[in-house]
């Protein structure tokens, strides 16, 4: 999957080495990177998130593009206006 600007997508060991094991991110894209890589490979640069789906650091990652999966953040705006 080559991901788009907004896209919501999950970083982990699928995705990078870097990644392995228990760590990994929910990460929203704002930008690929235009220049050439190795085959299957792309630079992304996007924000890492939390839980509830805010941004908490800027950040560039080399991925393979096919380990990325599509994510949907839990967001805390969600239950807005349920509240009487």
């Amino acid at each position: 999957m080559i991901p788009r600007p907004g896209d919501v997508v999950i970083v982990d060991g699928r995705a990078s080495v870097q990644f392995a094991d228990t760590r990994w991110l929910m990460f929203r894209v704002i930008s690929v990177g235009g220049k050439p890589t190795y085959e299957g490979w792309i630079w992304i640069q996007g924000y890492s998130l939390n839980s509830a789906g805010e941004a908490i650091e800027r950040r560039e990652v080399f991925v393979q593009h096919a380990g990325l999966r599509h994510c949907r953040p839990r967001s805390s705006r969600s239950n807005m206006g349920s509240e009487k």
